[in-house]
């Protein structure tokens, strides 16, 4: 290989350097980042892994030039393609995004314009930087519509977002990001709120069209099952300071720094075994044959219906935590508005203490409503942001009739139990991290003195450690006050770890269910098998699988 070739293969797509982040004055930091320094090869992957607050999304913001108000680089320099570009202007920045560089951000559906279609949103990327006519646009669309493995992409352009589902709408942020061939793709969570088998067939996309394109990759995670599958390189962050840097695995198999080493054994290990709870005595909760059907369409259409939920029965019981897996679409938290109530079921019936709810409205299902509380995917949606977090937590005892000063006292005494102050119940939910507010969720749901807790992906959104932090919190409340979880997760690990019984589902049916250790180590269904061979990482220590 001659000497040119080497210097072409070497080179850096972006190179950061000595990069600081000033934050606002008068917080608990001086910069959201300081001294940082990585660099992206051409052709390469290079994952930046940290818990939330280290800083991982800021350095993605200051290299496509859009950091927050208040936030300015102070110090260091970034450059894109040999091009400093701290300090460049807004004309010249809007020239390098799409052309040089792009984003794929988490949540496609924030990230998408809910008013326009998928195709007039990827066609306003073509005509703000190409010399293009309109058919020659539409078909360089559909072309990479078919790359990313949209169904039918003639339909997909027609669509508005929330036709789509959670997957094919990140296939669209993706096609819109690609479709100019940048030289660095910026990816930041883009898998998070996806089930393994989506995030697995995202993923592969990414590398394929990387692959394809000559395409350097940024990806930002805090999935280290995502970063053994993907990664050339890996910087590790921590509260904005970089803690180490290298070749993936030595990284992951090997790290120097305690704190990388904590990130890693804060990872669920899908070889724990069932935590051996042996659930006796009448259930408190069960569904029984739950159904739940939808009419989709219009008048004067004909309405096309959708079963989302078909003869679903479970039954949770005291100190017993069931858990439900499945992709997107397999109908986990239909069955679960169902079984909580806050939908009605087309057919079947729900029981409580042995006696049927399903018929009950108002304020019959008032009882009801306490026994079985929610706890939600993303905490700072299900909180009132304009409460403190004390009104929040007081508000449901309150409405059963509880004193105001027991029911304050009870909160009290509920920070304590989630490892949080009192004087957190003065305070917002934006005063908290998304750990914090999810801590804050689980007492808001313990105040009412539930039997059930149904956690709707409860932690999937967060940190590994934040993850293990909450994971642990349950477990001991659970063995404290002996309520039963339902536990809907597309987290194969985070399953195992806290589950007694697995339900596993697709297509609004149930496929397979039973022990940890007889549904993820003696799998009987193939669908079974493909959720644990999609898991990410499965070839690392820290995630060893039944399947192969």
């Amino acid at each position: 290989m001659s000497t040119r070739q080497d210097q072409a293969e070497n080179q850096s797509v972006l190179d950061v350097r000595n990069l600081t982040v000033a934050l606002p004055s008068g917080g608990d930091r001086a910069n959201a980042v300081a001294h940082i320094d990585f660099r992206v090869p051409r052709g390469k992957v290079v994952c930046l892994i940290g818990e939330s607050g280290s800083g991982k999304s800021v350095i993605a913001s200051a290299v496509m030039g859009l950091l927050p108000k208040g936030l300015h680089v102070s110090s260091g320099s970034i450059t894109l393609l040999g091009e400093d570009i701290v300090g460049a202007g807004t004309a010249r920045l809007r020239q390098l995004r799409g052309p040089t560089v792009a984003m794929v951000f988490q949540e496609p559906m924030t990230a998408l314009n809910p008013v326009m279609t998928c195709g007039e949103q990827v066609d306003e990327m073509l005509r703000e930087h190409k010399r293009m006519s309109p058919s020659n646009r539409r078909a360089a669309i559909l072309e990479i519509f078919e790359k990313v493995r949209l169904p039918d992409p003639e339909r997909v352009y027609r669509s508005y977002p929330h036709q789509l589902s959670g997957g094919q709408r990140q296939r669209i942020v993706i096609a819109m990001a690609l479709i100019l061939k940048p030289a660095l793709l910026i990816c930041d969570e883009p898998t998070t709120a996806l089930d393994v088998t989506t995030q697995a067939e995202i993923l592969k996309l990414i590398l394929e069209l990387q692959t394809e394109n000559g395409t350097s990759v940024l990806f930002i995670t805090h999935d280290f099952g995502v970063v053994a599958d993907i990664a050339d390189d890996v910087v590790v962050l921590q509260l904005g300071a970089l803690i180490e840097a290298g070749p993936r695995d030595k990284i992951l198999q090997a790290p120097e720094a305690p704190y990388t080493r904590m990130l890693i054994d804060a990872i669920p290990d899908l070889a724990q075994s069932s935590r051996g709870v042996v659930a006796n005595g009448p259930p408190l909760l069960e569904a029984k044959r739950i159904s739940k059907t939808y009419s989709i369409g219009r008048w004067p259409a004909r309405p096309r219906l959708v079963a989302a939920v078909k003869d679903v029965s479970i039954a949770i019981r005291s100190g017993e935590t069931v858990g439900i897996v499945g992709e997107s679409g397999s109908g986990k938290s239909t069955l679960a508005r169902c079984v909580a109530q806050l939908i009605e079921a087309t057919s079947g019936e729900v029981m409580a203490d042995g006696q049927s709810v399903a018929s009950r409205r108002g304020k019959a299902l008032s009882g009801f409503r306490r026994k079985v509380q929610v706890v939600f995917q993303d905490p700072y949606r299900s909180l009132n942001p304009r409460q403190t977090v004390g009104a929040s937590i007081i508000e449901g005892p309150l409405n059963f009739g509880v004193p105001y000063a027991d029911a304050w006292a009870h909160a009290e005494s509920l920070m304590h139990l989630v490892r949080l102050s009192p004087d957190a119940l003065h305070r917002y939910p934006s005063d908290f991290s998304g750990g914090q507010r999810q801590r804050i969720a689980i007492a808001r749901a313990l105040a009412c003195e539930p039997k059930v807790i149904i956690a709707d992906e409860a932690v999937s959104a967060l940190d590994v450690s934040v993850q293990a932090q909450i994971l642990a919190l349950l477990d001991e409340i659970q063995s404290r006050l002996a309520i039963g979880i339902l536990f809907i997760t597309h987290d194969l690990r985070v399953a195992s770890r806290i589950c007694d019984h697995v339900v596993v589902m697709r297509q609004g049916e149930i496929v397979e269910e039973g022990s940890v250790s007889n549904v993820f180590f003696a799998p009987r269904h193939a669908y079974t098998q493909s959720l644990l061979a999609a898991a990410p990482g499965r070839d690392y220590p820290f995630a060893r699988t039944a399947v192969r």
